[in-house]
């Protein structure tokens, strides 16, 4: 179980975020924030393009907010986060943009003011490398790439 006590985030409204709102949890249950766009942009079709959101933001050492894509946008529009999810480390304090890249067929109007990404704030944990000469067994060994089937088309 993880504590339910909200992340305190420190937010910077830049002059061009002026007047809109601050990122929001639409739902009780929902686990990514709401963030628009502080700027009018059309996205061609194949095209990408990091929408500006007007905010700066501080995220306590030990956190990163990543950057998801809004389900209905990637399912009605074609419109999604390429490197999904992007990752604001807590040490960036330049303005928040969401990368968007349009695979729809159309063009993609996005309006000041429109809801465009998610935010998730989510918990940090560091790794450290050691090298060895040779790993563990497990019973799927190298296998990969569909190698677990599931995939019809796939033939498993």
């Amino acid at each position: 179980m993880h504590s339910t006590d909200p992340v305190p985030l420190r937010v910077m409204r830049l002059p061009h975020g002026e007047g809109l709102p601050l990122p929001a949890y639409a739902t009780s249950g929902a686990a990514g924030m709401d963030v628009v766009s502080a700027e009018d942009v059309t996205i061609a079709p194949g095209a990408r393009y990091a929408v500006a959101t007007g905010l700066a933001v501080a995220i306590p050492h030990g956190f990163e907010i990543q950057v998801r894509p809004r389900s209905g946008l990637a399912l009605k529009h074609g419109i999604t986060v390429p490197n999904a999810p992007g990752t604001i480390d807590s040490d960036y304090r330049g303005e928040v943009k969401a990368i968007l890249i349009n695979h729809g067929t159309e063009p993609f109007e996005i309006r000041r003011g429109d809801r465009v990404a998610q935010l998730v704030v989510a918990p940090v944990v560091l790794g450290s490398w050691m090298e060895v000469a040779e790993l563990n067994a497990t019973a799927r060994g190298e296998g990969g790439f569909g190698s677990t089937g599931g995939v019809v088309s796939l033939g498993n």
